[in-house]
This record gives structure tokens, C-alpha cells and sequence, in this order.
């Protein structure tokens, strides 16, 4: 199966009238009446500024990603010093360029200068889209794909999940999306290729984290599952083998138990919570990183091991209503 999408492919094309220039005759129109619609974006710049040159793309960009949710209109500082005048008596502060205001309903909502990275920009109208009640298209479609995948329909949701990866090849949710999918379509190898694809600075992001550890497990699962009979007879003869106990644990993972792999850990940690630098600890964190922390697997798994933890380090000091160490 062939991954489905290409972060080199150009973004979807802007919204009829999301971005335009703008002047003096016009700003009451495209900018405070427009505004009553749908947030409006005024970049005030110059053709002398060098970070206005930077700004715009940037604007233009997550402008056109927002399908006509936002709007930018463009001002010429040189070419509108009459409107640029009037704001500044209104206490705009456009001494200096660019300037990027937000209006809604006909009011300033909010404004920043300077020549800001995409990201930060993506941010900004993420932020005055919240405030208006509405949100990106891309958080529809990232919701969209995981209901779609909760579902288990993973082939219709690695179509979503691979055009907003599509459109933000930064998107950390985006890349673990199409990972997951393609490994619920048993294609490991792809979804381990799309992970390795991922930026340096979204490896840590616990989307990212969480595929990854699926990946490991899965891996280490099949082998596992294999030795099933082994383990079983190992802990038969030597409860307190522990190493069986969390190879135990892995098997049943695989086989989908998880309430059965996570008791197993749970015995184990009950057993010798420190065997092998806290090994059985380690694995159930993993476990719950893979499932998502979100899981009722992984809710109830933390519950137990919380219960167990607390049991073992402390115990009630009546007479004061305080915990101490045991």
C-alpha cells in the first residue's frame, strides 16, 4: 500500500474573496462590515519592509488553509496615509510595519507586530477563530478521521487523516493518524516509515510517542505470543519469575487482553516492585502510552497501579491524618 500523500503537494486553493487588497474607499466594506460574517485580517505593511515580505506568505497561507473561515485584506501603508492616520487617532498603533489586525463584529479583537513564523501565525487565527465560535477546517477533519477510526473504518480514515497530513505536514496528530491506520490495515512496515518521516521536533509530541510504542509492542508481541505455553509453565513452577510474568504480559497484550496483561504487571509489580530496575513499572507505562493515556484500559490500569504503589510505600498515621513513609 502506497502512502497517501505528498508534503510537497501546494495547499487547496483560497476561498473565493478570502484575500484581497485593500484601501481607504473600501476598508468600511471589506474589513468592519465584513467582519460581521466572519473574522477579517488587516496586514498593514510597506513595499520597503523586509519582514513584511516574510509576513505575508504566511498570512496568505493559513488564510487559504481556513477555506473562507478568516479573511485577509491587504493595506499599503504609502498608499493609504489618510486611513492610516484616522486609525492612529483611534489608538491603532501603526507606527510600525507590519501590523496585523483582527476584527470581528465590527471591533478589534486583537492585533500583533512583526514578521511572525507560520506556526505562530496558524496560532494567532486558531486562537480569534476559537473566539468566534468557530475552528480551523483541519480540527474538522482531524475529528472527523478519528471517529471514522474509533469506528473502525481504518481505510476511510487514513484517507482523512492522510489530506490533513496533506495540507500540515506538521501536524504531529496528522502523521500518527495515517501510522495508526496503516497499522490497523497490517501495514507495520509503512507505518514505522511514516514515523521515522517526522520532523526532529515533533518526535516527542505523545501522538508520535504513543504510535511508536504500538509499533515496539507489536513486534515484541508476535514474538511473545509464540512462547504463550512457555511463560505459563515458567510462572507454574516459580511464581516469583518475573521476567516470565512481564513476557506473560506482552503475549496478552498482543492477543488483545489488555485487562489480562495489565493484572499480570500488576502481580509483578505487587511481587518485586524494584526486580530489574523496576521493569514490570516500565512496561505497564508503555502499555498505556501505546493504548493512550485516554484508554479505559489505561484508566483502569493506572487506578490499579496507584492502588498497589500507594499499599506498598505508605500507610496512615491515625492519630494525625497524615501519610508516611512505610
Amino acid at each position: 500500500m502506497d502512502v497517501i500523500f505528498d508534503p510537497n503537494r501546494p495547499p487547496q486553493a483560497a476561498a473565493a474573496g478570502a484575500i484581497k487588497d485593500g484601501d481607504q474607499t473600501t476598508f468600511m466594506q471589506d474589513v468592519v462590515q465584513a467582519s460581521n460574517d466572519v473574522p477579517v485580517l488587516v496586514d498593514f505593511w510597506a513595499t520597503w519592509c523586509g519582514p513584511c515580505k516574510q509576513l505575508t506568505p504566511a498570512l496568505e497561507k493559513v488564510v487559504t488553509a481556513a477555506d473562507g473561515r478568516v479573511r485577509l485584506v491587504k493595506i499599503d501603508i504609502d498608499k493609504n496615509r489618510g486611513l492610516v492616520q484616522q486609525l492612529v487617532q483611534m489608538g491603532l498603533p501603526l507606527q510600525s510595519v507590519p501590523t496585523v489586525v483582527a476584527f470581528w463584529k465590527g471591533q478589534i479583537l486583537d492585533l500583533f507586530q512583526g514578521a511572525l513564523p507560520e506556526s505562530e501565525v496558524k496560532r494567532f487565527i486558531e486562537g480569534l477563530l476559537k473566539q468566534a465560535g468557530g475552528q480551523m477546517p483541519t480540527a474538522d477533519l482531524l475529528g472527523e478521521a478519528k471517529a471514522a477510526l474509533e469506528e473502525g473504518d481504518a481505510t476511510g480514515a487514513l484517507q482523512l487523516f492522510g489530506a490533513l497530513a496533506q495540507q500540515e505536514p506538521e501536524n504531529a496528530e496528522a502523521m500518527a493518524g495515517v501510522a495508526r491506520c496503516l497499522m490497523a490495515l497490517g501495514e507495520e512496515e509503512q507505518a514505522l516509515q511514516v514515523i521515522e518521516s517526522v520532523p526532529e521536533k515533533l518526535r516527542a509530541h505523545a501522538e508520535i510517542a504513543s504510535i511508536r510504542s504500538a509499533l515496539e509492542l507489536a513486534s515484541e508481541g508476535r514474538e511473545a505470543r509464540a512462547k504463550l505455553a512457555e511463560f505459563e509453565a515458567r510462572l507454574a513452577a516459580d511464581a516469583n519469575d518475573h521476567a516470565a510474568r512481564i513476557d506473560l504480559a506482552v503475549a496478552l497484550n498482543a492477543m488483545e487482553d489488555r485487562a489480562g496483561a495489565v493484572d499480570a504487571l500488576i502481580e509483578a509489580i505487587r511481587r518485586d516492585r524494584a526486580w530489574n530496575e523496576e521493569a514490570a513499572r516500565k512496561q505497564l507505562l508503555k502499555f498505556f502510552e501505546a493504548w493512550g493515556f485516554g484508554d479505559a484500559a489505561s484508566v483502569a490500569g493506572r487506578r490499579k497501579l496507584s492502588s498497589v504503589l500507594f499499599r506498598k510505600g505508605w500507610r496512615r498515621h491515625a492519630s494525625c491524618k497524615l501519610f508516611i513513609r512505610a
